[in-house]
């Protein structure tokens, strides 16, 4: 089984739908808390480090083989060692900036919460170092679009996003950085890859439970 740790309810459909395109038979069990991003958003993210291990805890006492964290502020605190839970855990944006930083140097992070603009950036930062590559990172912050998701206004969200993507020059590729905005992707007309964190998050996460299961034989 693999556990999803969300700090949003929108992300379960959008997961489950993933799993039966494309991991058929894959056991999800999805763990959500609002709270979380809340709190790390006006403290930090080691403020809920403490929650953080625990809600990891929860899920592997569950039954899960390996742990997906769906929320990119929170993915430093959860893969970190302290955070240990017993079972392999995942930041699901992981894969996303691998892919980024191969795309070429010149990546270019979308996000509609300024709190994930760094950790994201950092991220593809750390993926450039370990592959042996140089990486000029810029962020924007696609203003108006959160507000539009906390009303529900999803379509008009995504919209947003994808003009922003379509408003962006002199870069390699673009990263979609909230999970959220991946459909932006089918809306968008940029000349360069645009990369979203859901499908290959959950395929790696995917693989940790196989490999997991293959362990246990």
């Amino acid at each position: 089984m693999l556990a999803l740790l969300h700090t949003s309810p929108v992300h379960v459909p959008v997961f489950d739908a993933l799993r039966d395109t494309h991991h058929p038979g894959l056991e999800l069990r999805h763990f959500v808390d609002a709270e979380l991003l809340e709190r790390a958003r006006r403290d930090g993210p080691e403020a809920v480090g403490g929650d953080v291990r625990q809600a990891l805890g929860r899920a592997a006492r569950a039954g899960a083989r390996a742990v997906l964290c769906t929320c990119p502020p929170l993915g430093g605190v959860a893969e970190a060692p302290a955070a240990a839970a017993g079972v392999p855990v995942l930041r699901v944006d992981r894969p996303m900036a691998a892919a980024a930083v191969a795309a070429g140097p010149r990546v270019t992070v979308l996000a509609a919460l300024h709190s994930t603009l760094g950790p994201t950036a950092d991220l593809v930062e750390e993926e450039a170092r370990r592959a042996g590559r140089p990486v000029s990172v810029r962020t924007v912050l696609v203003d108006g679009a959160w507000d539009h998701f906390t009303a529900g206004a999803t379509e008009a969200y995504v919209q947003r996003v994808a003009a922003a993507a379509d408003a962006v020059t002199g870069t390699d590729v673009i990263v979609l950085a909230q999970a959220s905005m991946a459909p932006a992707q089918r809306l968008t007309s940029a000349a360069v890859p645009v990369l979203s964190s859901p499908r290959p998050g959950l395929a790696a996460g995917a693989a940790a439970v196989a490999a997991a299961a293959v362990r246990d034989r």
